[in-house]
């Protein structure tokens, strides 16, 4: 066989094994593993290449935003078949990632019920309780008794609905009057009245109640569903815990990337656009900026100084590094439990009396820290100079008193945005931590200037 025989052969081997890599089975469990590592092309074609009952798989596990991408510009059978597998308020959903424009869009790819259901959810922001809930819930009658109320289970748990963990009692005008759950019912005599065994004392979500107050909710009580109703005490839906669990999701990453001095994002990291990024970083990072041009001032202000007592310069990071961080901690800490409900604004005077020891303790032991660390430095005399003791001493003080101030700072700071109704997020440990470093060296060089006099000043 003669060379260009051979280099025949193996092209045409090569281009088999690719034509056979491409049409060779995925694993539906594989391709959701590494769905966000690739690119939206290959995804989705390796997506059509399942078996549908495989990509029925993945389209549940997926994400809205994963979803509405995937079907966004398929033929319209293409989509009817894929929209009509979700829930009304996951069609709602949807419909919310792509765009309220192209509503009609979907709209009628829906049958006539699930229509109604998902404009009804529609007419809601899907921020807060109205847009979360589902409307397929399962209703009873106060005059039932057990054993029609469990018939009429059976009924209605052959339709679609979001979960039959309770059953939720309705006057004839909709009105929620209580609440039984499946044990309830057959731990009941089959002759009781649905009214004398319902519970009347349960947790309701108003329909316009931010998602973030909906989720603290949930963190308090151990239920898997909630009802939803409107301002006249109507039931309106349900939200589920696996509705709100991508809402905590969503609220905790968003209260990191403000705390890491960002804008939130939005969506993911790798769907974002560039230009996008860059100016949600942008942003914070020019205001920081600025802010960190005091610090320069503050130092001109105390040139002289620097002039007469080089050495002083020496401990500038650790100053003011020992503020930001203690104001960082003490920021991250008060806005995770202003998150969690642990503390309110009228809670102020608590957190900062305990913040004040805190930053005490904390003060002193930095400030011992350094002391020690100047003190038993070899050469310690040649180094800082004959008033090496003293030096210690202030920078012992000044460690002292920026960390107080800081841990002040950094608690005290989302209890004033909270106030003027602000995200306390914004309260990010770089913020805290610039406005330390300018404070800090001012708190130093006043500390050095008191120490020092006559001696290195």
């Amino acid at each position: 066989m003669n060379e260009d025989e051979t280099q025949k052969n193996s092209l045409e081997t090569s281009e088999a094994n690719e034509s056979a890599s491409d049409i060779a089975p995925y694993h539906a469990d594989d391709l959701f593993d590494h769905w966000h590592a690739m690119p939206f092309h290959q995804r989705r074609d390796k997506f059509k290449k399942l078996a549908r009952t495989e990509a029925e798989e993945i389209f549940y596990r997926l994400n809205t935003h994963d979803q509405a991408e995937l079907i966004s510009d398929e033929p319209a059978l293409e989509k009817r078949s894929w929209v009509r597998l979700l829930a009304p308020d996951d069609i709602a959903d949807l419909i919310q990632d792509l765009g309220m424009d192209r509503k009609d869009e979907f709209l009628v790819l829906l049958d006539p019920q699930t229509k109604r259901e998902v404009a009804a959810l529609l007419a809601y922001a899907e921020d807060i309780g109205g847009g979360l809930m589902s409307s397929r819930f399962v209703r009873l009658r106060p005059d039932m008794t057990v054993d029609e109320a469990i018939s009429y289970l059976r009924i209605q748990s052959k339709s679609q609905i979001e979960t039959i963990y309770y059953a939720y009692v309705l006057a004839s005008d909709q009105t929620l009057l209580g609440v039984v759950t499946f044990r309830d019912l057959f731990q009941a005599h089959p002759q009781k009245i649905i009214r004398d065994i319902m519970k009347t004392d349960l947790i309701r979500i108003p329909v316009n109640l931010d998602q973030e107050q909906v989720a603290k909710i949930f963190s308090q009580y151990d239920f898997m569903a909630l009802p939803v109703i409107d301002e006249w005490g109507h039931m309106k839906g349900i939200v589920t815990f696996d509705d709100i669990a991508s809402v905590l999701q969503e609220e905790a990453t968003e209260d990191i990337q403000k705390l890491g001095g960002l804008e939130a994002l939005d969506m993911p990291y790798m769907k974002i656009g560039f230009f996008e990024l860059v100016k949600k970083r942008a942003v914070w990072l020019v205001i920081l900026f600025v802010g960190e041009m005091f610090t320069a001032t503050a130092m001109t202000f105390f040139k002289d100084d620097i002039s007469r007592a080089v050495v002083l310069s020496l401990f500038i990071p650790l100053i003011i590094s020992s503020g930001g961080n203690s104001g960082s901690q003490a920021t991250t800490l008060i806005i995770r439990a202003m998150a969690l409900g642990e503390i309110r604004l009228r809670d102020w005077w608590k957190v900062l009396s305990r913040e004040i020891l805190s930053g005490a303790c904390l003060g002193l032991i930095l400030g011992s820290v350094g002391f020690l660390r100047i003190i038993f430095w070899p050469n310690t005399e040649a180094l800082y100079g004959t008033h090496y003791v003293i030096l210690a001493a202030t920078v012992a003080t000044s460690v002292f008193g920026v960390v107080m101030w800081g841990t002040i700072t950094g608690s005290m700071l989302p209890f004033i945005l909270r106030k003027i109704r602000l995200d306390p997020a914004s309260a990010s440990a770089p913020f805290v931590a610039t406005i330390v470093d300018v404070t800090g060296l001012i708190i130093y060089f006043s500390i050095a200037s008191l120490f020092l006099a006559g001696k290195l000043l």
